[in-house]
């Protein structure tokens, strides 16, 4: 049994290409120095004073910036190349979380919070992108859940050393190895990843997007029906990063140390269980019945904080589901976004994409800071669990719409050692 549970954890990494493995290196280096985000709204509320209505607009406007940044980010990967963006994108937000921290004027924390995030989200779908053009079909949902795994892995190292940093020598020294960890990322890309596409390669590429449809997001219905779930989804477990550290904080009484080490635990799940768990779900479940059942892990892992308020046990398994849920959800959401692409529309489709999680950033903060003030939390986990079971029908319903089979256990495992297009090819 147990030589059994190896072989399918090592064969869940087998058939990634070089690219797959390093732009996953270059995550975990930037993901390592995640330490402002996760506390900034503590730190804007117990440091500046802000209240949770000023916090919650200004992780609104965090959203705002990401629903530029990503619009940008997909256009722009459309026409200058993914390897710019991601560049770009890394060096410019490193700076930006530098100056962040010499910012204490409200009006300045909203402006610069905005500015920093459309420069960051850009990333995103240039990363996307990217992971498409190296990956097959087969093994593209286990490339993405690569990635993910090595920014869980920063993600669980971050927040735990940001707790301790914030609680030793308080928050300035979050804004610097933040800004840091971006600028060596940035320059990581530039040594490791720089593209060298010969004259003959560009003609290839370029004759590949010429002889295929460029179809919009816009015309597409089914996608756009799709990103309103996701976006539903995306507003409560967003909540993760923005209103649950203020829960933590004021209603179990967790200090900066805690909260650090609770939102380290999701990564550290993420990290140890998604390979495997969708090595197995591709095998196993359908796709769009893994996307539902990540939506129903959310409502649970939102709804049972109201079964014992104060409890750090209850912090605990909520924050175990919605590890769980994000296992089972969005990796085989990119994975569906990406089935609708072709190489000529990618970046426009990915960006789309990207943008709901903006929308989520827009609507969430500010909307459930202002439950949580007025009528309390427990409403607020209520009225999130109710979000929750409207988008899981809705998947579901999707699913009758969209038919598709269970790949057989031989086809999978035949598939996990199928051929990739070789980095070599394109640099």
């Amino acid at each position: 049994m147990l030589a059994r549970t190896i072989s399918t954890y090592i064969s869940s990494f087998s058939g990634l290409s070089r690219f797959a493995w390093l732009i996953s290196l270059a995550s975990f280096i930037n993901r390592s120095g995640t330490m402002v985000i996760p506390f900034l709204s503590v730190y804007l509320t117990t440091k500046l004073g802000f209240s949770l209505e000023q916090a919650g607009i200004a992780m609104t406007l965090f959203g705002v910036g990401s629903l530029v940044g990503s619009f940008m980010g997909g256009s722009l990967t459309d026409k200058i190349g993914y390897h710019r963006v991601l560049f770009w994108s890394l060096l410019l937000g490193g700076l930006g979380f530098m100056v962040l921290g010499f910012i204490k004027s409200v009006e300045g924390i909203y402006l610069m919070i905005f500015l920093l995030s459309s420069v960051g989200e850009a990333f995103r779908p240039a990363t996307m992108s990217a992971l498409a053009a190296y990956s097959t079909p087969e093994n593209r949902t286990r490339s993405y859940s690569l990635m993910r795994m090595s920014i869980n892995l920063g993600f669980t190292i971050g927040p735990a050393v940001g707790g301790l940093l914030a609680a030793w020598k308080g928050y300035q020294l979050l804004f610097w190895v933040d800004g840091i960890t971006c600028i060596a990322s940035a320059i990581f890309f530039r040594v490791l990843l720089k593209p060298k596409v010969s004259a003959e390669g560009e003609n290839l590429k370029q004759q590949i997007v010429e002889n295929q449809p460029v179809v919009s997001p816009y015309r597409d219905g089914q996608y756009l029906i799709f990103l309103l779930l996701t976006a539903l989804g995306a507003t409560v477990f967003l909540q993760l990063i923005s209103t649950l550290p203020v829960y933590y904080e004021k209603v179990v009484n967790m200090n900066e140390w805690q909260i650090g080490a609770i939102l380290a635990f999701n990564g550290l799940i993420v990290f140890l269980l998604e390979m495997p768990l969708v090595f197995t779900l591709e095998r196993k479940m359908k796709r769009m019945n893994c996307i539902a059942a990540g939506v129903a892990l959310y409502a649970f892992g939102y709804v049972v904080l109201n079964v014992a308020p104060q409890s750090v046990g209850i912090a605990v398994l909520s924050m175990f589901a919605l590890s769980i849920g994000e296992i089972f959800n969005m990796p085989f959401a990119n994975s569906f976004a990406l089935s609708r692409t072709t190489d000529a529309n990618r970046g426009k489709y990915m960006g789309l994409y990207s943008m709901t999680y903006s929308v989520a950033h827009i609507i969430g903060p500010y909307f459930s800071m202002n439950i949580a003030e007025n009528s309390g939390f427990d409403t607020l986990w209520y009225i999130s669990g109710a979000i929750c079971v409207v988008t899981f029908f809705g998947f579901l319903a999707m699913k009758k719409r969209n038919p598709e089979p269970v790949k057989p256990a031989a086809e999978v495992e035949a598939a996990t050692v199928s051929p990739v297009v070789p980095v070599e090819q394109f640099t």
